[in-house]
C-alpha cells in the first residue's frame, strides 16, 4: 500500500514540475488583436460568405526554445506558433496537444519547417483533430516518406480550415490514394494545399463539407475532380498556377458543384477550340478569373450564362466573337492585355457596369460606346497606344460628356502616334474643325477653288491673257516652221535698220513724214513697212516677226488710233518679246498725239509699263522743232548693217 502511494506522489509531482516548465519557457499573453478574426470566415449565423482567405497567424520577433526541442514563435491563450518540428520531438508536442481537449480556449495552431515521417505527421492530425484547435497551419514540411494507409478519425473534430504550404514528400515509392484520401475525406469547411508539387486530388469518397479549396501553385491537370459529385457544399475553388490546358473540361469539372460560385484558373494554359464539345460550367457560377491563360477569341463560346464577374486579363484575345450567348448578368469585365483593337460592343452583355481594356492595341477607340452601352458606370481604357488623329477626337469629347466614367483620366491617356505628339495627354491634343469635319473642308475647298477661278478668270479677261496665250503659241509655231524649213540659216542677219509700226490711220503722217526723213539722202536709214516689205503667201503673224528679228530696233509711232488697232498690238508684243529675249534696247516709242490712259485698253498694260519706264520721243507740233526731232530719232536707231542692199523682209533660199 505504501508502495502504491509513493507511486502516485512520485507521479503527482512529475506532472506539476511538467507544468511548471512548461510554463516557465512559454509566457502566456492574451493578444486577440494579433490575429485576424474568425467571424468573418465562418459567420455563426450561417450566411453564405465566401472563403477567399484564411486566418493569418501574427509571428512574434521574440522565439524561445523550451526543454522540447523546439521553437516558440508565438504563444497566447487562443494562438500557438512553433518552429523545427522533428521526429525527437514529436512525441513531446503530442503529448504538449493533447491537453487541449475542447473547451480550451487555443483555437490557432501554426507549426513551421516540419521534418517528420507519415507516421508521425498523421499523428500530431489526429491529435489536432479531436483537440479545440479550429485553424491549424503547417508549412515547409520536408522528409516526408513511408508513406502508407493510416485509418483516420474524422469524428468530433473542432476543425474548420486546414493550410499546408511547401510539402515535401521524399518517399518515391507509395499508393497515391493512401496520401489523397486523407485529406479528399477531411470533414473541415476549408482546405489549402499549395506550393507542394501536387498532382492529383481525389474525390471525397462522401458528401464533403468542404466549402473552400485551395490548391494553387501545384502541378494539377485536367483530370481533376472529373465526374466528382461528393462537393456538393463548395462555394470557392481556386486553381491558380497550374497545368490545366481544356477550359472545356474544366466547365464539366464544376458542373456538378451545385453551389459554386467562385473559380480561379488564373496563371494555367488553358485554351479552347470552338470545335470543342460544347462548355457546361456550373449554373451557380458568378466570378470566374481566367487571366493569364492563352485563351484567344473563342472564349465567348465558352463562358457560364450566370456570370458577373469576369476576369480575361493577359491572354490572346483579338476580339468580341459575334454570336456569343448572352451574358445577361455579367457586371464587371476585364479584358485589359489583350490584343483589342477597339472597344467591345454591349450587345451582349446589357448589364454591364465596369470594363477594363487597359493595355490592348486600341488606336481610335469607338466614340458610340457609352450609347451602346448606357449601364457602364466605369471604363478603363488607359494606356493604349492612342493615335492622335480627327477620329480621336470625337473620343475625347466623350469623356467630356460621361461626366467622369473613364478611369485613370487624364494620366493614363496619352497619344502614341504620330511621333511628334508621343508623350501628349489626350485632354491637350486639339485639332480645327475644319480639319477634322469632311464636309466642311469638302465645302471650304470648293468655295476657295470657285473664288480662284473667278479671280483668274477676272484677271484674264482684264488682261487678255487668252490673246497673250495665243500670241505665245502663234510665235512659237513661226520659229518651229522657221528652223524645220531652213534651219541652216537661223543665224539673225540685220537686214533693216527699224521696223516701223503704226496704224493705218497714222499711215500719212508714216509715209510723208517718217519715210522721206529717214530715208532720204546718203547713208539713209532702211526702214522695214509692211506695205513694202511682207512677203506675200506668209501669215501676217509670221511677217511681223521675220520683219522685226531683222530689224535693229523696232520704231512704235503712238497715237490713238494706234492703241485701236488689233495688228498694232500684235507688233508691240513681238517686239517686246523680243525686248526681254535678247536684253536688246530695240524699241523706239514716238508719241504723235497725246494718249489719254483711260482710253488705252486693258490689254496695253505693256504699253502702260513702256510708256511709265521708257524715255519716248514726242511729235513737237512747231517746225522749227522737227529737225532736233530728226536728228534724236537718228542718232537712235545709227547702226552700220552688215547688208546694206536688203530691200525685203525675207528669207534667202
Amino acid at each position: 500500500m505504501s508502495e502504491n502511494r509513493r507511486s502516485l506522489r512520485n507521479f503527482f509531482l512529475y506532472k506539476c514540475l511538467f507544468a511548471l516548465t512548461f510554463w516557465n519557457h512559454i509566457s502566456l499573453s492574451v493578444e486577440n488583436e494579433l490575429f485576424t478574426s474568425v467571424s468573418n470566415v465562418f459567420p455563426e449565423d450561417g450566411s453564405d460568405k465566401k472563403i477567399k482567405s484564411l486566418p493569418l497567424l501574427y509571428i512574434n520577433s521574440h522565439q524561445s526554445k523550451a526543454n522540447f526541442d523546439w521553437v516558440v514563435i508565438q504563444n497566447t491563450t487562443e494562438s500557438l506558433s512553433l518552429s523545427e518540428i522533428t521526429n525527437d520531438n514529436v512525441k513531446k508536442l503530442v503529448a504538449l496537444l493533447s491537453n487541449f481537449r475542447k473547451g480550451s480556449r487555443l483555437q490557432n495552431l501554426t507549426l513551421t519547417n516540419v521534418s517528420v515521417d507519415w507516421n508521425a505527421l498523421m499523428e500530431i492530425f489526429q491529435t489536432v483533430w479531436h483537440s479545440s484547435i479550429e485553424y491549424f497551419n503547417i508549412s515547409s514540411v520536408t522528409q516526408l516518406s513511408d508513406i502508407k494507409s493510416f485509418n483516420f478519425d474524422y469524428s468530433g473534430t473542432s476543425m474548420k480550415a486546414l493550410t499546408m504550404k511547401k510539402i515535401l514528400i521524399t518517399d518515391m515509392y507509395f499508393t497515391q490514394d493512401d496520401l489523397y484520401k486523407i485529406f479528399a475525406d477531411m470533414n473541415i469547411a476549408a482546405l489549402t494545399i499549395a506550393e507542394s508539387e501536387m498532382i492529383h486530388m481525389l474525390c471525397p469518397s462522401s458528401d464533403s463539407p468542404f466549402r473552400y479549396l485551395n490548391f494553387s501553385k501545384n502541378d494539377l491537370t485536367d483530370l481533376l475532380f472529373q465526374k466528382c459529385d461528393k462537393l456538393i457544399q463548395l462555394e470557392t475553388l481556386i486553381l491558380k498556377k497550374n497545368k490545366f490546358e481544356s477550359l472545356s473540361k474544366v466547365s464539366f469539372m464544376t458542373s456538378r458543384m451545385k453551389l459554386l460560385k467562385y473559380l480561379d484558373m488564373s496563371n494555367n494554359l488553358l485554351s479552347h477550340d470552338a470545335a470543342d464539345v460544347q462548355c457546361q460550367w456550373g449554373e451557380s457560377l458568378t466570378e470566374l478569373d481566367l487571366s493569364s491563360n492563352q485563351l484567344t477569341d473563342s472564349v465567348f463560346k465558352c463562358l457560364p450564362v450566370n456570370i458577373k464577374k469576369l476576369d480575361l486579363q493577359n491572354n490572346q484575345i483579338t476580339s468580341v466573337a459575334k454570336g456569343m450567348a448572352e451574358l445577361k448578368s455579367l457586371k464587371e469585365l476585364n479584358l485589359a492585355l489583350n490584343r483589342l483593337a477597339d472597344l467591345p460592343g454591349c450587345s451582349s452583355f446589357m448589364s454591364l457596369e465596369f470594363l477594363n481594356i487597359e493595355m490592348n492595341s486600341i488606336l481610335t477607340p469607338s466614340a458610340d460606346f457609352f450609347q451602346n452601352c448606357p449601364q457602364v458606370r466605369e471604363l478603363q481604357a488607359g494606356h493604349n497606344p492612342f493615335k492622335c488623329s480627327c477620329e480621336l477626337q470625337d473620343f475625347i469629347r466623350l469623356e467630356r460628356q460621361s461626366g467622369g466614367k473613364l478611369f485613370g483620366w487624364p494620366a493614363t491617356y496619352v497619344c502614341e502616334y504620330p511621333e511628334d505628339l508621343r508623350g501628349t495627354q489626350l485632354k491637350d491634343f486639339h485639332l480645327t474643325e475644319l480639319a477634322c469635319n469632311t464636309t466642311l473642308l469638302l465645302v471650304t475647298a470648293l468655295l476657295l477653288t470657285l473664288v480662284l477661278v473667278g479671280v483668274v478668270a477676272f484677271l484674264c479677261i482684264y488682261l487678255d491673257v487668252l490673246w497673250y496665250v495665243r500670241m505665245t503659241w502663234q510665235w512659237t509655231q513661226t520659229k518651229r516652221r522657221a528652223w524645220h524649213s531652213h534651219p541652216e540659216e537661223q543665224e539673225r542677219v540685220l537686214q533693216f535698220h527699224a521696223f516701223v509700226s503704226y496704224s493705218e490711220r497714222d499711215s500719212l503722217w508714216v509715209k510723208n513724214e517718217l519715210i522721206p526723213n529717214l530715208e532720204k539722202g546718203e547713208g539713209g536709214v532702211q526702214l522695214c513697212q509692211h506695205e513694202r516689205n511682207f512677203i506675200p503667201g506668209k501669215s501676217i503673224v509670221e511677217n511681223i516677226i521675220n520683219c522685226i528679228e531683222k530689224s535693229y530696233k523696232s520704231i512704235f509711232v503712238l497715237s490713238p488710233n494706234f492703241v485701236q488697232s488689233e495688228w498694232c498690238h500684235y507688233e508691240l508684243y513681238f517686239a517686246h518679246h523680243k525686248l526681254f529675249s535678247e536684253n536688246s534696247n530695240s524699241l523706239i516709242l514716238i508719241l504723235l498725239e497725246p494718249i489719254s490712259p483711260c482710253i488705252i485698253p486693258a490689254r496695253y498694260h505693256k504699253l502702260k509699263a513702256l510708256m511709265a519706264k521708257r524715255t519716248y520721243l514726242e511729235w513737237p507740233k512747231e517746225r522749227s522743232k522737227h529737225a532736233l526731232f530728226w536728228a534724236n530719232l537718228r542718232a537712235a536707231i545709227s547702226i552700220n548693217l552688215p547688208i546694206a542692199d536688203g530691200k525685203r523682209c525675207e528669207e534667202t533660199d
